[in-house]
């Protein structure tokens, strides 16, 4: 495809590689091609009505705003502070400790989720149970 554009941009290099085209297949090139400008002409137009339509809403509803007597960015402001709100709610509980061992004279703790401790594992090795650290 890069190959395709350098040729495409670069108007000797496009010249010499229409030159091998008849000049029936230069005009159905020409035509597709032209098509295609088209359709991308009318999207980014559509896109750009859009845009205008939606930047002259914002404006209307600060002017209604306005005249209301609030500030647009104290909506914003408390949407904002909703949202950390709901976050904080949707967090989950940890997880309470299944199993205890003892590392360098502390007594720790593990879920039995995630990598298990090297103590723990250890252990394990050497022909002992999982069932021996249990809270």
């Amino acid at each position: 495809m890069n190959e395709f554009l350098k040729v495409l941009l670069n108007v000797r290099s496009l010249r010499a590689a229409l030159r091998e085209l008849s000049f029936e297949q230069l005009q159905e090139a020409h035509e597709k091609f032209e098509l295609i400008y088209n359709e991308r002409m009318d999207s980014v137009e559509q896109e750009r009505a859009e845009q205008e339509e939606r930047k002259r809403k914002l404006a209307e509803f600060s002017e209604l705003l306005q005249q209301a007597g609030i500030d647009p960015r104290e909506l914003v402001g408390s949407a904002a502070a909703e949202k950390s709100e709901v976050a904080s709610k949707s967090k989950r509980a940890p997880r309470p400790a299944k199993y205890k061992y003892q590392e360098n004279g502390q007594e720790k703790t593990w879920t039995g989720q995630g990598r298990m401790p090297k103590v723990i594992a250890e252990a394990v090795a050497a022909g002992g149970s999982i069932d021996d650290f249990l809270l």
